[in-house]
């Protein structure tokens, strides 16, 4: 009776048979998207909790019989809370585990091709997506406003500030003025709390339209591959019902492995941290900003020159040039590796030498910068770590290289293999 209500009004049986029938690949690797999708639902949820009792402020009140910072104050009153500092590890873990799923998630399209023709706007889609998610986490990262988070901010501000040309503009833009300032906290938490979801939504919404539209790429043998190219034929299963219950069932496996991850793995103890103070302690960020944080490691403090009257700083080399740079290269890879025909198979990064050793080596260079960014840890000079990073990156990319192009030969019967 409710169904058949809801029916007359919404048509749902035509919702169902258009979208709920679509079918979805059962290859384990496609449930890295679902590992992200459920990693931001769970970050929504509990940060809903924690938006009720945070207080965007850095107004001095009395902790402890110690004067701190509003905002810092409200995350201590957080986690005395009864499941308080549980619900907070879980919105940190979730964090990072989002954008290591999305970063995975985009090697899986690289090595496969994936991202090849019709599927560039989504490729361009996913790595927005984790740039995004990344911004999304560096906003989070001041809103403890414990000694931890001003220290790492006040780099980014930095880096902002070296941003050749409209360097000033762009940090007062984003830190509302100089850093820190009462006004700092509230801009990063409406970026936070409602611009950056904003926008993670919308970026959601359209890839999943996309991937509705254009279907997913296609595992099997070379007789499957003849057929997928012309949309023929899908591996997979309905999304309604079997899908959605391996979907529903997989989600409370990652949320329990979260909860017990965050239950004996504490994250940003703020306690131990404490307000900000004087002084800069050495603090590395998290992981997936050690890559910027090593890169400017390496970079000579004593090198800065000037073009057409904008100073370039090692600010400006290791954390605007260098990002911007990966970024674009990123961005380019499926016009650079274009194909003149739709690809709707999954390719063998074995068939792929020059791709595949290109992605292992950039991929090992991105592992040597996080590794740079314990240097004075590991009692390495910036020159050695330098060396140590181009030798390995180089290894990584012409080993694999002449592996591959050699196993081609043989497979292919001595024939020339072009990629």
């Amino acid at each position: 009776m409710i169904y058949k209500w809801f029916d007359e009004r919404l048509e749902l049986k035509k919702f169902k048979d258009k979208f709920l029938s679509k079918t979805f690949p059962t290859h384990p690797t496609f449930l890295l998207g679902e590992i992200a999708l459920f990693s931001f639902i769970t970050l929504v949820v509990t940060g809903i909790f924690l938006g009720f009792l945070y207080e965007p402020s850095t107004k001095m009140v009395s902790l402890f019989g110690a004067m701190v910072p509003s905002a810092y104050a409200s995350v201590v009153r957080i986690d005395l809370l009864p499941m308080g500092m549980i619900i907070r590890r879980i919105h940190h873990w979730s964090a990072m585990i989002m954008i290591a799923a999305i970063l995975v998630h985009l090697m899986r399209v690289y090595f496969t091709s994936s991202y090849r023709k019709p599927r560039e706007i989504n490729w361009l889609v996913g790595l927005s997506l984790w740039s995004i998610a990344m911004g999304a986490a560096f906003t989070g990262y001041l809103l403890p406003y414990s000694q931890f988070s001003v220290t790492a901010t006040s780099i980014a501000y930095y880096m902002a500030k070296s941003v050749p040309w409209i360097g000033d503009w762009v940090s007062r833009l984003l830190f509302a003025g100089d850093f820190p300032s009462s006004a700092t906290v509230p801009r990063f938490f409406f970026m936070h709390v409602m611009l950056i979801p904003i926008v993670l939504i919308s970026l959601i919404s359209l890839h999943m339209v996309i991937l509705i539209k254009q279907k997913h790429t296609e595992p099997g043998s070379n007789r499957d591959k003849k057929e997928a190219q012309g949309g023929k034929r899908l591996i997979g299963i309905p999304i309604w019902p079997e899908q959605s219950i391996i979907s529903i069932s997989f989600y409370f496996f990652l949320l329990f492995i979260v909860v017990l991850v965050a239950t004996y793995i504490p994250l940003n103890p703020i306690e131990n941290y404490g307000p900000p103070s004087p002084g800069t302690p050495v603090m590395r960020p998290d992981w997936y900003f050690l890559i910027v944080y090593g890169f400017l490691k390496l970079v000579p403090g004593d090198l800065s020159f000037s073009i057409l009257g904008a100073k370039i700083t090692p600010e400006t080399i290791g954390g605007v040039i260098f990002p911007t740079f990966s970024i674009l290269v990123f961005a380019l890879i499926p016009f650079l590796d274009r194909a003149k025909e739709p690809h709707n198979y999954i390719e063998s990064p074995l068939n792929r030498p020059f791709m595949t050793s290109f992605g292992l080596g950039g991929g090992v260079f991105l592992c040597m910068l996080v590794v740079a960014g314990y240097i004075d840890v590991l009692h390495i000079t910036p020159n050695e770590m330098t060396a140590y990073t181009v030798i390995a990156s180089l290894a990584a990319w012409g080993i694999p290289y002449v592996l591959l192009r050699s196993y081609n030969r043989k497979r292919k019967g001595g024939r020339n293999v072009k990629n």
